[in-house]
């Protein structure tokens, strides 16, 4: 371990092996870092953080810092669970998890799980929960209780709504707002945020076959160019897709939608003129 002799680190703080504390670090009780983790400069690191192995906090990060949340009780900390090779760019801010007057739910936590990237002043507000491989841009931000799946990317000056989700391999356009659910495998994008076809590009990348892709495509136009509403596009999907991962993954996240899921351009003739969509879908 290196820790510099500017840092604050509380005596009840566990680090692993080849963890390095920069000058001017805050690390406060009941922490728990893993092996090989860098904090940069002027980094604090809040209470009842747990991070794991490889992560590296650029100067000025805020991690498990106690939420902006009024109900949230004053003089207690809730929790931060970090998993490994993240990486959290300068002036990043993760809200801990708000402890409630009632709360008797010990296993509430903010969750971040493994190999994100946060680019510069992103924030992540109390209780979101965070999969593995996402990308945050500069300055997008997630408000409380909003769930980001694996391999999702939130493009710059983005905001989320609390309580929306935020489905596997989409990506949301940068300064889009969102405040209803963004469909997995979709780009969504605009104020107020719009469906506009799968995220081809994307998927490809992550090694989706061809016959994926076009699975994925046919469901997004019964979704969106079919004049169906929602009910009857389940129901056609379940009709005309042939069963596969991404066929079930669709309609289990929209059965679960809480806030419903993001609209798509007004018309088909609309659609047809749009630029996104033309090259996309």
């Amino acid at each position: 371990m290196k820790i510099h002799p500017t840092a604050i680190v509380h005596p009840s703080v566990e680090l692993g092996q080849g963890v390095q504390v920069q000058p001017y670090v805050i690390i406060e009780a009941n922490v728990v870092i893993g092996d090989n983790s860098t904090i940069g400069p002027y980094c604090v690191i809040g209470s009842g953080t747990m991070m794991g192995k490889e992560n590296h906090c650029f100067a000025g990060a805020q991690i498990g810092v106690v939420p902006q949340d009024l109900k949230h009780i004053k003089n207690r900390f809730g929790k931060t669970i970090i998993g490994n090779n993240n990486t959290f760019r300068e002036y990043v801010t993760i809200s801990s998890s708000t402890v409630y007057a009632d709360d008797i739910d010990e296993k509430k936590a903010t969750v971040i799980g493994d190999d994100c990237l946060f680019m510069a002043c992103t924030h992540v507000a109390h209780d979101c929960l965070i999969g593995n491989r996402v990308i945050m841009a500069n300055n997008s931000a997630l408000a409380g209780h909003v769930k980001v799946e694996n391999y999702a990317s939130i493009g710059g000056l983005s905001g989320v709504h609390q309580f929306c989700t935020v489905g596997q391999y989409s990506f949301v356009g940068a300064m889009s707002r969102v405040s209803k659910d963004v469909l997995p495998y979709m780009i969504t994008e605009g104020y107020p945020a719009q469906c506009f076809g799968p995220n081809v590009i994307g998927l490809q990348r992550q090694g989706f076959s061809s016959e994926a892709i076009s699975r994925i495509r046919q469901m997004y136009r019964l979704l969106y160019r079919s004049n169906l509403n929602t009910q009857q596009a389940v129901e056609a999907i379940i009709e005309q897709i042939a069963d596969s991962p991404e066929r079930q993954i669709i309609l289990d996240f929209i059965r679960n939608s809480k806030r419903g899921l993001s609209k798509g351009p007004l018309s088909p003739q609309e659609a047809q003129i749009n630029p996104i969509s033309d090259e996309l879908v």
